[in-house]
């Protein structure tokens, strides 16, 4: 109750949850159609893939009933969760619900007969009120019908102490992906009934995860609502669009991975789920929640990774990174930690048929760099140009202090009309215009100090150094012509003092 409260008082203090009276767009026909046309559309992608009578439920096209069956699934939104995971070596089905909503009792239930054979069927759902309802009411009809199947809950998240969980206990988030896939290994390999519920559990006992976002998400058909300010976050949220437990300011991805790792690994009192030993192994999923871009997904790994090992000191054996259990458009990030052995590693490792399984998992040791080429002789596109040691001085020390003085304090004007800049290019252009020349800035004011002032035409070569290394895009390729231009102009004027303004004028005209 007390997170609560604070939560509720530091949404005050942010400000009124913006709603707009324009409702989400969408590129669907109705939304009370979109979850049926989306399972046709998938099955219509994945010929190993089957939609099971009017339900709204995703099943193998080939079964072999002689191994355990595996059967998840909840609300739809979370895609490509549940029904992505079909396929041999993980699910053999998917009950998908409405959007954020449990599916019924009946389509669970009609999940279960169909896949279910002498092995029996473990069904595997999220710590949530109505998929533990639905999905264990239909686990005990099938029981009654002479079936074995077992039920395993997963419940991952970190965000909140034990004291605050209540009767609920912890939510379900995008670390059941992995007990889907140790379990789905394990019935795979022939495991029996017992013996697979037994790796599920014991894999959902080892997880860890922590949600931020940054926006909320939208579902369909409603209004506009953006909960969570400008310059703000929500720090240990669900996937169904609930407030986190917390809000804070943004901070910069580092330390936002940093709290996340913190909470997940936590010995706290109360608030310990997954304290990690130095030199634990442990499988790391980074989940895009939505509507993270590529970029951000990349750097959030790169923190994550570099921070377990180095300084919570424990192995990253595997990682995976990608949208694997989403939240609509939810701009925002999660992190799950899974302990390893040897036996779960093999089960991460083991063949699965669906398509959105990552390919490989095994992380790089470093991220240090290949060694680039060497140049060719008189190259000057990886040092500043130094000046030509046959020619005396051009410009006296006074000129050279005044000339440096004067290139930093234009960059430093370029670096500050940087949001001017980027605000005048995204009305007529694509952007890119203020971040670009705010690079070139800044690379001049690191290199200035090594310019060869001494000599006009190596003073400018200096200077089409730093924008040929420092900015992108058609205006760096533009500023490094003119400025080679320019040099050229200045060397061929055989300057013995220091050029007059009509000389300057003639060079960069």
């Amino acid at each position: 109750p007390s997170l609560r409260i604070s939560y509720l008082l530091a949404a005050r203090a942010a400000g009124p949850a913006m709603v707009s009276d324009v409702a989400v767009q969408s590129i669907l026909n109705n939304t009370a159609d979109a979850v049926e046309e989306m399972i046709e559309g998938l099955v219509l992608l994945n010929p190993s893939l089957k939609r099971l009578g009017s339900h709204n439920v995703v099943v193998r096209a080939s079964l072999d009933r002689s191994k355990v069956a595996l059967v998840s699934g909840g609300g739809s939104g979370h895609e490509p969760s549940h029904a992505g995971w079909v396929g041999e070596g993980m699910l053999s089905a998917a009950v998908c619900g409405a959007v954020f909503a449990s599916p019924s009792t009946a389509a669970v239930l009609a999940a279960i007969l169909h896949v279910t054979g002498p092995a029996g069927c473990l069904v595997v759902v999220k710590n949530y009120t109505g998929d533990r309802l639905n999905f264990g009411l239909a686990c005990e009809h099938a029981k009654a019908l002479g079936l074995s199947v077992e039920l395993v809950v997963v419940g991952d998240d970190c965000a909140l102490p034990h004291r605050g969980l209540g009767i609920a206990g912890r939510r379900g988030l995008a670390g059941a992906l992995l007990v889907h896939k140790v379990a789905g290994a394990a019935a795979a390999a022939g495991g029996s009934l017992e013996k697979v519920a037994a790796e599920a559990r014991s894999t959902a006992a080892s997880l860890g995860t922590v949600g931020v976002a940054l926006k909320t998400c939208h579902p369909f058909g409603t209004l506009v609502e953006e909960r969570i300010a400008a310059g703000s976050m929500e720090v240990g949220l669900g996937i169904h669009g609930e407030p986190g437990a917390s809000l804070a300011r943004l901070a910069p991805a580092d330390a936002i991975v940093d709290e996340m790792l913190r909470m997940i690994v936590s010995t706290e009192e109360g608030c310990s789920y997954l304290a990690l030993p130095r030199g634990e192994r442990v499988a790391l999923l980074v989940n895009n929640l939505g509507a993270a871009t590529p970029i951000e997904m990349c750097v959030v790994a790169r923190r994550a990774i570099t921070a377990l090992r180095s300084v919570h000191g424990v192995c990253v054996s595997r990682v995976y990174s990608g949208a694997f259990m989403t939240s609509l458009d939810m701009s925002g990030v999660s992190l799950s930690l899974l302990r390893l052995d040897d036996e779960r590693i093999a089960r991460l490792d083991a063949p699965a048929a669906p398509l959105a399984w990552p390919a490989s998992a095994t992380p790089a040791a470093d991220a240090a760099p290949l060694p680039p080429p060497e140049l060719p002789s008189g190259a000057q596109t990886r040092h500043v140009p130094p000046a030509d040691a046959t020619t005396p001085p051009i410009l006296s020390s006074e000129q050279q202090a005044a000339t440096l003085r004067a290139v930093r304090a234009a960059a430093e004007a370029v670096c500050a009309l940087e949001p001017l800049l980027t605000e005048w290019d995204q009305k007529v252009g694509d952007g890119d215009c203020g971040a670009t020349l705010q690079a070139g800035g800044r690379a001049v004011l690191a290199d200035c100090a090594s310019y060869a002032l001494s000599h006009p035409a190596a003073a400018v070569a200096g200077l089409c150094y730093s924008v040929s290394r420092g900015m992108g895009g058609t205006s760096g390729v533009l500023y490094a012509i003119f400025l080679s231009s320019v040099r050229a102009e200045l060397a061929n004027a055989s300057l013995a003092a220091a050029p007059t303004s009509a000389q300057m004028a003639a060079a960069f005209c």
